[in-house]
Parts: C-alpha cells; sequence; structure tokens
C-alpha cells in the first residue's frame, strides 16, 4: 500500500534515536499499557462504552492515546488497539470480555475452518488509521507506535476460542496437521501485514508486534511454526523505514530466534537481564524493557533501586553491541497501578 502521507520529520525524538543505533539526548521510557486501566481519565471515558467500540471511535482513540502523554511526559505513545481489532474489522464474529479477554464465536479448528476465514482489506479500518490522523497532529513531536498481534498470538484465540493456559488446541493442529496451521498462520500474516500497512500509510513513526503467547513454545517448535511467518510480517512493513520491535512474554528462550525475525528492537521481559538478553539477540540491534511490572507497588525507593539496575545492565548491553535501550516494563501496566509511580519513574529514567 503505497502512502499518500509525508510522515513527521521528529528528529530530535529520544526514542526513535535509541531505537535506530543513534545517541538519544536522554534515556527515552515508555510503557507498554501506558493508556488504559491505571488511569482514572481512562476509567472515566470508557464507562458504558465496549472495548471493541473504543477501538473503533476515532476521537476515542486519539483521546485515550494522549491520556499517558498528558499526565506522564512519556517519549513514545502508542495506539489505543487490540490485537484482535483486525479479526474483527474483517468480520470473525469475536468480542473481548470484560474480565475474560477475546472470545471467538467459532473457534477455528479444521481445514474448512481456516479457508473460511475473510481477508482484511484496509478501509475496514479506516476507524483506527483516521485515529492515527488525529493523533499525528496531536502529539507534536513524540513519535507514535503502531502494532499488532504477532500471527501465533492470533491463532491461539482462534483455536483455542479465548485465552488459555497451556494452548493445547493450538500445539495439538501444530503437530497434528502442520499443513492446516501454516495455512492459518499465512492467512493471519497477511490480515496482520494490511493491518500494520494502513497505519503506516497513515503516518505511525514506528511498529511493534506483539507476541504475547509465544512464550508458551520450545525454542523448536517456534523455529518450524512461528518464525517464518513473523518474518514475512517484518519483510513486508521493512521498506517503510520505521523502526520495528518485536515483544513476547516469558520468551528468554526464545529472544535469539525472536531477533532473527527482522526486527529492530527486542523487547524483554522482566526474566533476563538485559546483559544476558544482547547476548542471546546478538549485536546490533536495540533492546526495550525490562522492569517487572509488580516492583511499581513495592514503594518508591525499590522502584528507583530496581531502575537504576536496570539503566546500569542496559549501559553494559551497549558497551557490549546492543545499538540502544529503550527504558520500559517487562510487561505492560498492571491495572491497579498507581499512575502517580510512573510519572515519579518517566523523571527519574530521564536523569539516568
Amino acid at each position: 500500500m503505497m502512502s499518500t502521507y509525508t510522515r513527521r520529520r521528529l528528529t530530535d525524538a529520544p526514542f526513535l534515536a535509541a531505537a535506530t543505533g543513534a545517541t538519544p539526548s536522554r534515556r527515552p521510557v515508555w510503557f507498554m499499557r501506558q493508556a488504559g486501566r491505571s488511569l482514572p481519565e481512562y476509567r472515566e471515558l470508557r464507562a458504558g462504552i465496549g472495548m471493541l467500540e473504543s477501538c473503533f471511535d476515532p476521537e476515542l482513540v486519539c483521546e485515550i492515546t494522549m491520556q499517558p502523554i498528558r499526565r506522564h511526559g512519556v517519549d513514545a505513545a502508542i495506539l489505543f488497539s487490540d490485537i484482535v481489532v483486525p479479526l474483527k474489522a474483517a468480520g470473525i464474529d469475536l468480542d473481548i470480555v470484560p474480565g475474560v479477554g477475546p472470545v471467538v464465536a467459532a473457534p477455528v479448528r479444521t481445514h474448512d475452518d481456516v479457508r473460511a476465514l475473510p481477508r482484511l482489506r484496509p478501509e475496514e479500518v479506516h476507524a483506527v488509521t483516521e485515529g492515527v490522523r488525529l493523533l499525528t497532529d496531536a502529539l507534536g513531536q513524540t513519535p507514535l507506535i503502531g502494532f499488532a498481534g504477532a500471527p501465533f498470538t492470533l491463532a491461539s484465540y482462534l483455536v483455542e476460542g479465548g485465552p488459555s493456559k497451556h494452548h493445547e488446541r493450538t500445539k495439538a493442529m501444530m503437530h497434528a496437521d502442520p499443513k492446516t496451521w501454516h495455512e492459518l498462520l499465512g492467512a493471519l500474516t497477511d490480515i496482520t501485514i494490511v493491518f500494520l500497512q494502513a497505519q503506516l500509510a497513515a503516518g505511525v513513526d514506528a511498529v511493534q508486534l506483539f507476541d504475547s503467547w509465544a512464550g508458551a513454545l520450545s525454542l523448536a517448535d517456534y523455529r518450524t511454526f512461528v518464525l517464518p511467518h513473523s518474518e514475512r510480517v517484518f519483510a513486508e512493513i521493512a521498506d517503510a523505514g520505521v523502526p520495528r520491535i518485536h515483544f513476547g512474554v516469558g520468551t528468554g528462550e526464545l529472544l535469539g530466534a525472536m531477533g532473527e525475525a527482522g526486527a529492530d528492537v527486542v523487547g524483554v521481559d522482566w526474566r533476563v537481564p538485559l546483559t544476558e538478553a544482547v547476548r542471546r539477540v546478538g549485536a546490533g540491534k536495540a533492546l526495550q524493557g525490562n522492569l517487572d511490572p509488580a516492583i511499581l507497588f513495592a514503594g518508591p525507593e525499590a522502584v528507583e533501586a530496581e531502575a537504576r539496575r536496570i539503566a546500569r545492565e542496559a549501559d553494559q548491553a551497549i558497551t557490549m553491541g546492543a545499538a540502544g535501550h529503550i527504558f520500559n516494563l517487562g510487561h505492560g501496566v498492571l491495572p491497579d497501578t498507581d499512575p502517580g509511580v510512573l510519572t515519579a519513574l518517566v523523571e527519574l529514567v530521564h536523569e539516568l
């Protein structure tokens, strides 16, 4: 998809500098799930409005994305959306059930189910791209990160019918019917590419691919059943020339392979020190992370001590070959997090 949009020139943005191997003016910081449940202004705005309904309202998308920028002064905004938005837009019958997560009305379990999956057309995510256009006007010099769910994580929801602890149906399809599995991931890769290309055409400054559930896999299974599809996503958006971030939870054993998928930045959860992450990912890529979100409940002294440790490890990782460091949590902001703690953390990271 060719863009008619002229991307903003954000030459001084610390987030973009760190992501591309340049020297940022300060250590950049943003938080996964920085917009949303932890903010009282978000809860007030969303009262009585369903999650998916919010994601398809451009004005709401813009306002919710802006809230943590105003409150915390983070170095990047991440588009308010959900990884199942492109599936919903394409016509798959699903809903996000409060307290549960995405629930799929008719799970995808057979070859015929896969063949029946709809394709995504760019115009079906017009509400999202309109939200992006509103944001590029509202954000000034702050970069906007677009995102999508990786094909494996989307497949897990579709096959299981919703969130799963053990992913038993997903793994069963992989191993018992690899042909159907790869056809499913091929279809989801197409959807993911269209969704990201639409965001890029509308003006996002970076993209993050969330493989939230990839940590459930062995390295061998990841390489065989997942990596080729994630590689295709990153390859198809390479020409946009924006930083590409790859992140999963519990993916310490997969970091090397995830780095191979083609991202410029690899997100690291809190289980693996950044000095070890650079060994696994290899030199030449930036790292993002990796404060444990639960530490934010431990009081200011503990938060400061952990933030300083991560900054030291990040600086050491850079001397070991990492291209840069973007401070983040090792996963999303937890719903009961005190927003004031996040604001204080941003101020601290900017001093480190």
